[in-house]
Order: structure tokens, then sequence, then C-alpha cells
């Protein structure tokens, strides 16, 4: 009796349900974080009737996440309670179409040398594993031409879909927020940088570069961009049901994004409103800073690098050098200022995710008119946990000016230097650096001596 009363309640229900109605969104907010996910929320006017309502909305990202979808009335969010919502992904096109009209009697069309040929039957494997029809003259396999299917299969729809089942206290119209993470939609910093004749100055122009793919335009919408590393749980399958609960510059120009800190990361704020289309890679300008205090480092790691010596360009991230916003993390694309106004490009690097006050150091290659040469002198063991080993670092210079190169060597274990003919910076537990003034045309020999126990 029970049971038969069940599937009363779900007849009467089935049959009391009214269609509603959902207008495009009216107000849409778009977060994008830089892990290539984004948190799209909008609101949408639907007119609902007393009682059971089905409502269903197309116009939603393909690469949705449906475990992530919540839905609530801003109007009168007690009087609407979600019975049951659904995210339909099988989509209308041929493969489905035929996946589907299995057992189904279609028709083959064939055109050939004027006549029409025709061979209807019921079609008992797909194309995927060959088309098999049995027909009443036998079975025809992997008939060619056009496939007429006589009835349209039940399930498809043309795009994803939400649907909903809400109960509604009262008729009439709700403000509702629909939320949802979708994937394939992301963005990314790149900077451009030009470096003066002389070496001394940058200017510093960046952009915030939005890619979707996520299958679905975000008309007008206000665009929030969060920095940082957003921790994420990995889902071991695609679809797992749905959470019900809420969810270069002369002079600087205005800057179009407004930001601020955000729990743990950093949230960069739109000013107006935008359009994200669909398959569009887009630009929109993050800042210019001019006349930004810059240095050349020149190092030489020889353990890791035998010969070569690393240019790199130095500024400070602060109000004082013009800077002073944190920057997210990107591409720098370095360019240098010929006397004459011409620009060349002298290469670029990747930063991270970089707070006001820090400093930000560009690798941008390898000096030509550098030279380094590291050798090992002696090696002699004191005892069985100590050793002492020598080294002897060749610099030169090709340059007509002088240049100071930054020596850069690893040590390991318990160690001290003995002898140095330089003087030197210890950076950590395992670094020092020997700054070395190289006249022009000239060469210097820096030589060490360290012991090490273990």
């Amino acid at each position: 009796m029970r049971r038969i009363a069940f599937l009363l309640f779900a007849i009467l229900l089935a049959a009391t349900s009214f269609a509603a109605t959902a207008s495009a969104p009216t107000n849409v907010q778009l977060t994008i974080y830089n892990q290539n996910f984004a948190l799209v929320k909008e609101n949408r006017d639907m007119s609902l009737e007393k009682g059971m309502n089905t409502v269903s909305i197309l116009d939603v990202a393909a690469r949705i996440e449906p475990s992530s979808v919540a839905f609530k009335s801003l109007t009168d969010p007690n009087a609407v309670v979600v019975r049951e919502q659904n995210y339909q992904y099988d989509l209308v096109n041929s493969r489905t179409i035929l996946n589907k009209s299995l057992g189904k009697r279609v028709k083959i069309i064939k055109y050939l040398d004027g006549t029409v040929k025709e061979i209807e039957g019921i079609v008992l494997s797909t194309p995927e594993n060959g088309l098999v029809l049995q027909t009443a003259n036998g079975i025809v396999l992997n008939p060619s031409g056009e496939i007429q299917v006589m009835e349209m299969p039940q399930g498809l729809v043309p795009r994803p879909t939400l649907a909903w089942k809400l109960d509604s206290d009262r008729a009439g119209p709700q403000k509702t927020e629909i939320s949802y993470l979708t994937n394939n939609i992301t963005w990314s910093a790149d900077y451009v940088a030009v470096v003066d004749s002389l070496d001394k100055y940058v200017d510093l122009t960046g952009w915030v570069t939005l890619d979707n793919k996520s299958g679905v335009t975000y008309e007008n919408a206000s665009l929030n961009l969060m920095a940082g590393d957003v921790h994420r749980v990995q889902p071991q399958r695609e679809f797992e049901g749905f959470a019900l609960t809420a969810p270069m510059a002369a002079k600087a120009a205005e800057p179009q994004f407004a930001e601020k800190a955000f729990f743990e990361y950093h949230l960069y704020t739109l000013k107006d409103k935008t359009t994200v289309r669909d398959k569009e890679s887009k630009q929109i300008s993050l800042l210019t800073a001019a006349h930004i205090p810059a240095k050349k480092v020149y190092v030489y790691d020889g353990a890791r690098n035998q010969r070569k010596v690393n240019v790199l360009m130095e500024i400070v991230n602060s109000q004082a050098s013009n800077l002073g916003m944190p920057l997210p993390k990107g591409k720098v694309r370095v360019y240098k200022q010929e006397s004459d106004a011409n620009q060349h490009f002298i290469g670029e690097d990747l930063i991270d995710h970089t707070p006001k006050d820090e400093k930000v150091r560009l690798y941008l290659g390898d000096a030509f008119d550098l030279v380094g040469e590291r050798k090992q002198m002696t090696q002699r063991q004191i005892s069985d946990h100590e050793r002492e080993e020598s080294y002897e670092i060749s610099l030169r210079n090709h340059k007509d000016l002088p240049v100071t190169i930054v020596i850069v060597e690893h040590l390991w274990g318990d160690w001290k230097i003995t002898q140095s003919s330089h003087g030197y910076n210890k950076k950590d537990a395992n670094t020092v650096e020997i700054p070395v003034e190289v006249p022009k045309d000239g060469e210097v020999k820096v030589t060490y001596t360290v012991r090490i126990k273990w």
C-alpha cells in the first residue's frame, strides 16, 4: 500500500507540475581564477505558479561543474524550495541521434547518376561499430548515403541545460540567483618592460589576458580576477551530482582594475563591465608605470653554468619606485630603448605572484662579452668526517667598461671558508655570494678554501 501510495503521489506531482519561464541573465558576476576555472553568478527573473514548477535554462557554460550549482530565490528565499535539479548534457548531433536510434526504423537515401535509391530498415548496430540495418530483404552492412531518422530520440538537448523542479508557496514573479563553477576559462598577466638606453630605468605596462573556452558568452559582466594559489580537490570523475547549499607609457593611465586583499589572495575588479565571448582571447590593461629605477646584475654560477655569465634586471615593487601594487604572476617581455628611439627585444622571464615592496629579478639571457671559468684546485681528506677543498674562479671582461660580477657558490654540510682572496656574503646555509669588480678588457681570479664536516 505504501508503494502504491508513493506511485500515486509521484503521478499526481508530475501531473500538477507547471512549466515556468526564466529570463536571460539580468546581472552577471564573473570571478576568474588563474587556474583555468571561474565562478559564475547570475540573476534571472522567473514567473512561478503555486505548487510544483519545472524550469530549464540553456545558456549555461558547457564546461560547468554540476556539483557546484546553487539556486536560491532573492524575492522570498523561504517560499521556493528546490526539489530536484538536473544537468542535461546529451547533446543533439548526428552521433547521439543514431546511437539513440538503435532498434528504430531509419531510411538511407542514396543519389546516383540522377536516380534516387532508398533503403529502409531497423538499426541493429550504429556507425561507430559499423552500421547494420535489418531490411525486408535481409541484413544490409554499412550502407552509404543520407540517413533519415523517422523520429527524434528523447532526452537530447541542443546545448547543455540546467533544469530544476521548484516547489513555490505562491504564484508570481521571483528574482533568483544561480551560481556555479565552470572550467576552461582562465586569465594570465603579461607585462612589457622597456629599459632606457643607460639601463637605469624601466617603463612597465601590464595586461590581463582572458581566455574563454567554457562554452558560453558572458554578456555585460562584472569582472573579478583572483590572483593566488587556490587549493582545489581534483574530482575522480566528471559528474558527481549536485550540492544544494548556497555557494609603454610616458604617462601612467588611470588603472582599470581596483585591487584589494581577499582572504590570503588578491582580487582585481574591473571598474567597468565587459563582455567575455566564448572562444575569445581578450586583453585588458592592468597597469602602467614609468621611470622605475632598475639595476642590471651579472651573476656567475660556475657549478651550474660552466662559462656563461647570466644577465638579470632588478626592480623593487614599491611606491617609491612608482609601483607598489601586488603583481600577478605572468610573463615579462623586456625591450631596450636605443638612443635613436628604436627598441629591440632583449629577453623574457616569468614572475610569480609578487607582493608590494618585494624585489623582482628578471633573467634575460647570458652576457656575450663576459666569461667565467671554475676549477677545483685541491682536495684533501682530513679525517673520516672532514675534507678541505680549494677553488679558483676566473672572470674575464671583454667590454670597454668595468663591471661587477656576482659569483654564486653552493656549499654543503657543516662548512667554513678558511681562506678567500675576496670578501663574500653568506646568503643562507648553502649559498655564498662573492661580488667582484672586473676592469675593462681585464681578468680577475678569485680563490677560496673551504673545510667541510659531515
